[in-house]
C-alpha cells in the first residue's frame, strides 16, 4: 500500500491517505485528480521526506520534508532528520535486568532542563 498526505495552502498536513499500490507510481497526481487537493507521498517507514507525514505536520518544499510540530519552542530541529531535538541530550540512564529503564525524566520547559519522574 502507498500513503500520501494531503496539505492546504499553507503546506499543512489535513489527511493521509492509503491507496492500493496500482496507484502508487503517478500517486500524487491520482490522488490530486481523484480527491482534489495537493498530495504528495509519504512514507510509513520514513523513507521518502524523512518523515512519516501526520496531521498537522508542515511540508517543507525545501527540505522535502514532512515536519512534525514542534514540542517546545526550546527544542531546535535536526536538520538531517527533520525532527525536533531538545537542546540538552536525555538523560544516560540504567537498566533493569529486563531491560527496562529504571528511571524516567520528562521535559521541563521552563527550566529547559530533564526532570526527574518520581
Amino acid at each position: 500500500m502507498a500513503h500520501f498526505a494531503e496539505i492546504d495552502k499553507n503546506n499543512i498536513v489535513l489527511r493521509v491517505m492509503v491507496i492500493d499500490d496500482q496507484y502508487e507510481a503517478d500517486g500524487e497526481n491520482w490522488c490530486n485528480n481523484f480527491l482534489g487537493g495537493d498530495w504528495k507521498q509519504t512514507s510509513y517507514n520514513a523513507t521518502i521526506r524523512k518523515n512519516y507525514a501526520g496531521i498537522g505536520f508542515i511540508y517543507d518544499e525545501t527540505r522535502d520534508a514532512f515536519i512534525p510540530i514542534s514540542p517546545f519552542n526550546s527544542w531546535v530541529l535536526n536538520e538531517d532528520t527533520c525532527k525536533w531535538q531538545s537542546p540538552i541530550p536525555y538523560p544516560e540512564v540504567e537498566n533493569d535486568a529486563d531491560g527496562n529503564p529504571t528511571e524516567y525524566y520528562n521535559w521541563n520547559e521552563d527550566t529547559t532542563s530533564w526532570d526527574l519522574v518520581e
